[in-house]
């Protein structure tokens, strides 16, 4: 879920925002298939939640964390399904396209700002359903700091770090490429090259 929410989706959501010198058609294509890479790793990332639950006896959606990443998902799904029918296919008409865009890029943000908060409740409950000290298990409790503690609250850390990189890249305005504000100029077969 990490890899398809928060690195495949973050890193899609700032192809528009680096400066690379590829055309506006090969960004929304590669913007696209970072995309749906990301929506089949997290819907396979659900059902093995949902699997993995049902095989201990764990009752399915009772969590914060749960509710907001079945949310996250839910709303991720529809928006990869929007902007592929609307920026994607050359008949959608112009005025729908153009505007849908803000809502768009607005969502795509407040689906990225979800994935982390998703992503950093699940790393938390996790680690204080498993590192208990109860339940029979052999584990060290949360409190002791093990290996596993050390390794999940790494890796929070480093979501927090990549989502304030993308959030600081996405707020900068002068990093915009103005040819691709421009939604009139409709992508042709020639301009993949």
């Amino acid at each position: 879920m990490v890899t398809s929410l928060v690195v495949l989706y973050g890193n899609a959501i700032v192809l528009y925002r680096v400066p690379l010198t590829w055309s506006r058609w090969r960004c929304k294509l590669s913007h696209a298939g970072l995309l749906s890479v990301a929506v089949v790793l997290s819907v396979l990332g659900v059902c093995a939640a949902f699997d993995f639950h049902r095989g201990n006896n764990i009752p399915h959606l009772y969590s914060l964390h749960s509710w907001i990443g079945i949310s996250t998902v839910v709303l991720f799904t529809l928006q990869w399904f929007g902007g592929l029918c609307a920026f994607l296919l050359p008949w959608t008409p112009l005025a729908f396209r153009v505007f849908l865009k803000p809502l768009h890029v607005w969502m795509g943000t407040a689906i990225f700002i979800l994935s982390l908060i998703a992503s950093l409740s699940g790393i938390s409950e996790k680690l204080l359903l498993t590192l208990n000290g109860r339940n029979g298990s052999n584990t060290e409790p949360y409190t002791a700091l093990p290996a596993e503690a050390l390794f999940a609250n790494s890796l929070g850390i480093l979501v927090v770090i990549f989502g304030l990189v993308v959030l600081r890249i996405l707020s900068n305005h002068k990093w915009k490429n103005p040819q691709f504000e421009n939604e009139s100029d409709r992508p042709l077969l020639t301009d993949a090259r």
